[in-house]
């Protein structure tokens, strides 16, 4: 058995979105098939709780759709220029010894994750783009931040495609790890139904001052 979050974004009150656990029956191995029955074992859970239909946001979703929105498949804008999301994320990281790398924001995602890996040296303390630094905390909003402003632009298209009340990323653990692109994309939804999301987009500290601390 395994317990994982599924994602839900709450249009009112104090917090963003609404996360809620299940446990199912995990089926272990890094083959895809077994990735994929994880994800319908997860969604079978959410519905016998009541929970309408969920959209599994990572590169191992069924739906297309999914795929379309896993932060490995988005882009966000610097400068006019279009580069990787996560390759943003990556090279933006400010090491007690050395960083940031903003030369890796045009490296494909995986091979800025895995330049990372072998060359940051000490605590991450800080993210730093173009001069500007960001806070580490919350622990996610850097990340999410920068998912949702590569949205922001296609507001009108996720409007008109996503009809799903709930969402999950197979891949996250939340005893391991930190950042989520179900929980960032019902962020997003939030945002967007409270009329807040361009202001949100275009100022870190506002968006990071709606978040609840993890």
């Amino acid at each position: 058995m395994a317990t994982r979050p599924v994602f839900l974004p709450s249009y009112e009150g104090p917090n963003l979105v609404d996360e809620r656990h299940f446990d199912f029956p995990w089926s272990s191995g890094f083959a895809e098939v077994q990735k994929k029955k994880n994800v319908r074992a997860l969604h079978e859970a959410a519905h016998s709780s009541g929970i309408g239909e969920v959209l599994e946001i990572s590169s191992k979703s069924d739906v297309e759709l999914g795929r379309r929105l896993s932060a490995f498949s988005l882009k966000v804008e610097l400068d006019g220029e279009m580069l990787p999301l996560e390759s943003v994320y990556q090279g933006a990281k400010v090491f007690r010894e050395n960083g940031p790398f903003p030369e890796i924001m045009t490296l494909s995602p995986r091979e800025a994750k895995q330049f990372i890996r072998e060359n940051g040296k000490g605590d991450l303390v800080k993210f730093r783009i173009r001069s500007k630094d960001y806070s580490i905390h919350p622990k996610n909003a850097f990340y999410d931040w920068l998912y949702i402003r590569s949205l922001v632009s296609h507001s009108a298209w996720i409007e008109k495609n996503v009809t799903y009340s709930a969402f999950t990323d197979i891949e996250f653990n939340p005893l391991k790890q930190v950042n989520c692109q179900a929980r960032a994309f019902s962020e997003y939804l939030s945002l967007h139904h409270r009329n807040i999301l361009h202001d949100a987009a275009e100022n870190f500290d506002y968006f990071s001052s709606l978040l609840s601390p993890i």
